[in-house]
């Protein structure tokens, strides 16, 4: 069983908060520093963006984190080298996340491969087609034990997600709007609707909503539908201060509303 599982079978009514950055921003060597002090704030678990130059769902604040860390140098080469010492300070689950095409030039079994060997326990490509990874990389994905998460949207329709259930081996992540990145989650009656209607399928997976979450009112109100929720570009912003490490505990308890445990 790898940690995401672990993570979630023990949940036990816990806020669970993760957070998106991308690797090589702001510093070219920032991946593991911010790894290392979000843990200690209190985030359950982490979602480390391997930079691409055609990010089609992001929105601008992480396009520029990702247009920044590929000026800086980073690649996935880059990246797993400096993860080698990941598990030397960090002990929650760590994903990364990214598109397609990187993951191909780099191979797909060499890129699960090198996952497991750094202790990546799962990956988000929401451009890699459902019917691509069944046939073509389930078997590589789970040779590894490398969770491969899946995207909903609201437009997504019911037989899919079934499917979308069937396949994942870590969770679900709930796309809270059909839109990129950054736009803050409107607490509305079709968004509300949407979260009931996924969470009225009982799915075998967790659901995990990402897309908006910005603050604590975003965080409680897709808790009430989802097992934990994802904030990206709130976070992201962050990092343009000078002294981004010290402010994020505050970012983090103001997230979660409480101090972090």
């Amino acid at each position: 069983m790898n940690r995401i599982k672990q993570l979630f079978n023990n949940k036990a009514g816990k806020k669970m908060l993760s957070i998106y950055f991308t690797a090589g921003y702001p510093r070219i060597d920032s991946t593991i520093e911010l790894a290392k002090t979000l843990e200690t704030a209190g985030v359950d678990f982490l979602e480390i963006g391997f930079p691409y130059s055609d990010p089609v769902a992001d929105g601008p604040v992480i396009q520029h984190s990702s247009e920044e860390a590929l000026k800086n140098g980073m690649s996935l080469d880059l990246l797993f080298q400096q993860l080698k010492e990941l598990r030397q300070h960090v002990q929650i689950p760590v994903l990364l996340m990214g598109y397609v095409n990187p993951m191909l030039q780099y191979g797909v079994e060499r890129f699960c491969k090198s996952c497991a060997e750094v202790g990546v326990d799962g990956v988000i490509v929401p451009d890699l087609p459902m019917y691509e990874y069944e046939e073509l990389y389930q078997d590589v994905f789970r040779k590894y034990n490398i969770s491969n998460i899946f995207l909903i949207t609201p437009q997504t329709s019911e037989a899919r997600i079934r499917k979308i259930d069937e396949l994942s081996t870590g969770f679900i992540y709930m796309v809270s709007s059909f839109a990129t990145t950054g736009k803050n989650l409107t607490v509305s009656e079709q968004t509300t609707a949407y979260f009931e209607r996924i969470k009225a399928l009982n799915l075998h997976n967790p659901l995990v909503v990402g897309f908006g979450i910005a603050d604590q009112a975003s965080f409680d109100h897709a808790l009430t539908y989802a097992d934990a929720a994802i904030v990206g570009s709130a976070f992201v912003r962050l990092l343009d201060q000078e002294d981004y490490l010290e402010q994020i505990p505050s970012f983090v308890e103001r997230i979660k509303g409480s101090v972090a445990v």
